[in-house]
This record gives structure tokens, sequence and C-alpha cells, in this order.
């Protein structure tokens, strides 16, 4: 068995040729297609509740901010407890 072929080199090289070849005209005849998007009627209104809901969220997340800065937010350990159980299991 040969290792070093001189012809072996020039086989692959032209296989890989080829390869590109057939990829760049796969790639051009795509290339005319578009994408197109459809959002459903569902994300549309969780689209429309996340954008009327954010100030009502925006004024709850500023009221944690200042009661985890001050000390005084406390999260109930069983609480806590029964959220992550089910990540334990």
């Amino acid at each position: 068995m040969k290792v070093n072929e001189p012809g072996r080199l020039s086989s692959i090289q032209a296989y890989r040729a080829g390869q590109q070849a057939k990829d760049a005209k796969a790639a051009a005849s795509k290339g005319a297609q578009k994408d197109n998007v459809v959002i459903s009627a569902e994300a549309m209104e969780m689209l429309e509740a996340q954008r009327t809901g954010g100030a009502e969220r925006a004024e709850r997340i500023e009221a944690l901010k200042q009661s985890v800065q001050t000390g005084s937010y406390h999260i109930s350990a069983e609480r806590l407890a029964e959220k992550l159980l089910p990540y334990l299991k």
C-alpha cells in the first residue's frame, strides 16, 4: 500500500471542487426564495398583553427592588421548598 500516491490528492481536490460547485448552485437557487413568517392570533394576544401590562410590571419590579435594597424582602422557606421540589425529583 502506498501512502503518498501523487494522484490521490488531485482526486480529492476534484471531488471537493465538485461539491463546492454543487453547494454554490444550490445556494443560488435557494437565494430566490424569501422567508415568510406568520404570527398566530394567540401570539399576537400574548404580545399585546405584554405591551399593556408593562407599566404594572415595571411598578411591581421597582417595589421589589426597593424592598430587596432595604432588606425588608423576605422569602418563605416553605414556599421556596415547594417550588424547588419538582426540580429535585
